[in-house]
């Protein structure tokens, strides 16, 4: 039996508040490369063969004059669109839009608007976050295992993950033997004076170890993820579909999961480096990284010859 190789999930479709602007079409490399471009490419060689991204439909003209042109015959990729009206109970959109609501419900909605174009086990990420070739190395491996049967997740240590301008959210992990326990995802991280720690609503502090495992969405499933991730999204609507703001976030469905023993989630180590963009002013620091990545010879210049 032939299996197909894994495919690649890139969450495009954000607005980039904190940003300022569209992280995912921001040009970071000397030929105008973007962060997803150095994904795509790692990707590759890390064994998958197909890309999805996931955008907005008033993106998809730009998307695909800065980022797709360049990638023309050399990446088999699709498009997949999530839009406020995608996948939502015609009562709840209407109520929605009442109250002025505008952006879509989050991560795990945006998965299941590319579900009809995922018929192999595939990686679910960022679209504007580095995470390294050995990354995807290691999921790209574990995901075409003939006898794949649990999801995983490659985490990455909290400290190297903050941003020195302002907080950032994550989803701390727990893990034991090897496998995903809890995702806690935590919405307002910061470090000051030396301290890391969380910010919760109700204004108290909670105080993080900078070598806290967390979630940057690198996830894998197989196939037969999707049913469970509905699930866990119609019930989200449900309860939460009529507020300005809830999102549905992929770490809080991977914990459902967990929790109601769907499944066990296998928490693989890569030796490997992440940075992003959660504010303008990270933005010459990733710049400078990535010249230094191709300096050393990691990346060729152009990424795409």
């Amino acid at each position: 039996m032939n299996m197909k190789k894994p495919i690649l999930v890139m969450l495009a479709a954000g607005v980039g508040s904190r940003y300022g602007g569209l992280k995912q079409m921001d040009k970071f490399g000397k030929h105008g490369e973007v962060l997803l471009d150095y994904s795509v490419f790692d990707a590759l060689r890390g064994g998958f063969e197909k890309v999805v991204f996931i955008i907005r439909k008033d993106i998809e003209k730009d998307f695909r004059e800065v980022v797709l042109k360049r990638m023309e015959g050399r990446v088999h990729y699709e498009l997949a669109f999530q839009e406020l009206d995608s996948l939502i109970p015609p009562d709840i959109l209407r109520d929605v839009k009442k109250i002025g609501r505008t952006k879509p419900w989050g991560t795990a909605h945006a998965l299941l608007c590319a579900a009809d174009k995922l018929d192999a086990p595939f990686a679910v990420l960022n679209s504007d976050d580095f995470y390294g070739r050995q990354a995807f190395e290691t999921l790209g491996k574990y995901l075409s295992q003939p006898d794949l049967r649990d999801p995983a997740i490659v985490p990455f240590k909290l400290e190297p993950t903050l941003s020195p301008k302002g907080t950032v959210a994550r989803g701390v992990c727990q893990i034991k033997d090897g496998y995903l326990t809890m995702v806690d995802e935590l919405l307002v991280i910061e470090k000051r004076d030396g301290v890391i720690f969380n910010t919760a609503p109700d204004g108290s502090r909670q105080e993080l170890p900078g070598d806290t495992w967390v979630s940057m969405n690198f996830w894998g499933f197989p196939t037969d993820i999707i049913p469970h991730v509905q699930k866990y999204f119609d019930d989200f609507i449900a309860a939460s579909g009529r507020e300005l703001k809830s999102e549905c976030y992929l770490p809080k469905a991977a914990d459902w999961f967990i929790k109601n023993n769907i499944t066990r989630i296998k928490a693989l180590k890569a030796d490997s480096e992440w940075f992003g963009v959660t504010y303008k002013e990270d933005r010459e620091m990733a710049v400078k990284r990535l010249e230094a990545l191709t300096a050393q010879g990691v990346y060729p210049s152009p990424l795409w010859k």
